[in-house]
C-alpha cells in the first residue's frame, strides 16, 4: 500500500510522546538510569556557557611598550579577577608615579599579547540547566548531552503559537469552542493556570492574561494585528518561542476568528485540574514543529502496554488539512497516493496526493500543501 512521510497535527486522548532534552553544549546527565520516573520540573542536565569576552587595552591604561605589559600583571594569565581589583601595576620611578590597570568586571584574565599589549577578560560562566518537561521515564540517555523521556498523555497540536516552555493546570473559562475569549474572563482564579479560550482572543485579552500571571493561553484563532500589538513587532518566518512576553499562547485553528475544533474543546476541558505541559514554539516553514498542549496519564498496570509509536505516516484514507491557497484550511480524505512525480501548474515536477473534500470534490495536490490531522 502506498504511503508518505508528511507533517501533521495531532489531537489525541492518548498516545506515547518521547521529548529530547538536550544541553546546547556538552555538561553533565544528573539523571542517567533508564526507566527512571522523572517529574517535569526535575533538572535532567546541567552545563555551564562560556561566560562573555571583553577585550582590555592594558599598554593603553600603562601607558608601556606591548612587550612588558606581562611584566606588569598582578594576577596570573587563567587567574579569577573581581571588578576594580587591579590586575596590572607599573613599578614607576623610586616607587612613585605608577600606572595601574584595573578590572571592569568580574570573571577571569584570559590571555595577554605580547605583540598588542591587550588582554582578554572573560565573564563568569553561565550555569544552564534542562528540566525533564513532562512528567514520565527516562528511555535514553546521551553522555554528556540529555535524556529522552517518554510519557503516556493527551496530547494536543497547534498551528501556531508564541513563547516557551511553560507548566499549569488546566482551566477552562469558556462553555462553548465559539465563544470569545474576553478580558472579563481572565479573573485572579487563572493565575498560574493555563487557560482554555474558544474562538479568538484580542490583544488586550493577552495582555491582560501576562498582567495576571496567566502561565498560558489556548484559542482557536488570533488576530496577526493584535499579535503584533502584543508583541511589539511583527512575527517572522522563522521558528517562534523565545518572545519574552510573559505569556505562552496556542492557537489551534488559525488566524482570524475561528471556532476551536470540537474534538480539541472537549478534550482540554475534560481535563480541568489537570497539569499539562505547553510550548507555543513553532516552526512555520517546514512545518516540523508545532507548539503542543501535553497531559501526562496515570496509567494502570493494563495500559502500560501502550507502545510508542511513529507519527507521520500518510496513506489512502488518512484525514488531511490543506495550508495553502486556493484550498487553504478546507479538510479531507487522501484517495490516492500516486507513487510518482507530477507536473503542477507551475510547470515543476513534485510528488503529489489526491485529497476527497467533505463536499465530495477531488483535488491532486503537492503533498507539502497538506498536513496529517492525527488522532
Amino acid at each position: 500500500m502506498a504511503h508518505a512521510y508528511t507533517p501533521g497535527l495531532m489531537v489525541t486522548q492518548r498516545t506515547v510522546l518521547r521529548k529530547e532534552r538536550r544541553l546546547p553544549l556538552k555538561g553533565k546527565v544528573l539523571i542517567d538510569k533508564i526507566s527512571t520516573q522523572v517529574k517535569a520540573e526535575d533538572t535532567v542536565a546541567r552545563t555551564e556557557l562560556p561566560g562573555n569576552v571583553l577585550p582590555y587595552n592594558l599598554a593603553g591604561k600603562l601607558g608601556t611598550a606591548a612587550g612588558d605589559v606581562k611584566n606588569s600583571l598582578k594576577v596570573e594569565i587563567g587567574g579569577k579577577i573581581e571588578k576594580g581589583q587591579i590586575i596590572a601595576e607599573t613599578k614607576g620611578f623610586m616607587g612613585l608615579f605608577k600606572a595601574s590597570a584595573r578590572s571592569p568586571i568580574d570573571g577571569t584574565l584570559e590571555s595577554v599579547s605580547d605583540v598588542t599589549g591587550q588582554a582578554i577578560l572573560r565573564e563568569p560562566p553561565q550555569p544552564v540547566e534542562k528540566d525533564a518537561y513532562i512528567d514520565g521515564k527516562i528511555v535514553e540517555v546521551f553522555p554528556d548531552e540529555g535524556v529522552v523521556v517518554e510519557t503516556v498523555c493527551s496530547f494536543v497540536q497547534g498551528i501556531f503559537g508564541i513563547g516557551g516552555e511553560t507548566r499549569g493546570e488546566i482551566l477552562p473559562v469558556v462553555n462553548d469552542p465559539a465563544e470569545e475569549l474576553l478580558v472579563s474572563h481572565i479573573t485572579p482564579e487563572c493565575k498560574g493556570k493555563i487557560v482554555i479560550g474558544g474562538s479568538f482572543c484580542t490583544s488586550e485579552v493577552m495582555k491582560k492574561a501576562a498582567e495576571t500571571g496567566v502561565k498560558a493561553v489556548v484559542v482557536g484563532g488570533v488576530d496577526d494585528e493584535d499579535l503584533k500589538k502584543f508583541i511589539g513587532y511583527d512575527i517572522g518566518v522563522a521558528i517562534t518561542g523565545h518572545e519574552d512576553v510573559g505569556l505562552t499562547l496556542v492557537v489551534t485553528e488559525g488566524f482570524g476568528k475561528i471556532a476551536m475544533a470540537n474534538k480539541t474543546f472537549k478534550l482540554l476541558s475534560s481535563k480541568k485540574g489537570s497539569m499539562a505541559s505547553v510550548n507555543g514554539a513553532t516552526q512555520i516553514r517546514a512545518g516540523v514543529m508545532r507548539p503542543e498542549v501535553i497531559i501526562p496519564i496515570k496509567l494502570s498496570d493494563d495500559d502500560k502496554k501502550i507502545e510508542f509509536k511513529e507519527s507521520g505516516m500518510m496513506v489512502v484514507g488518512t484525514l488531511v488539512r490543506i495550508i495553502r491557497e486556493p484550498h487553504f484550511g478546507l479538510i479531507g480524505e487522501v484517495s490516492e497516493l500516486p507513487a510518482e512525480p507530477r507536473q503542477i501548474e507551475t510547470e515543476a515536477k513534485v510528488r503529489v496526493v489526491k485529497v476527497k473534500l467533505q463536499d465530495g470534490k477531488q483535488v491532486l495536490l503537492p503533498r507539502a500543501n497538506v498536513e496529517l490531522i492525527e488522532e
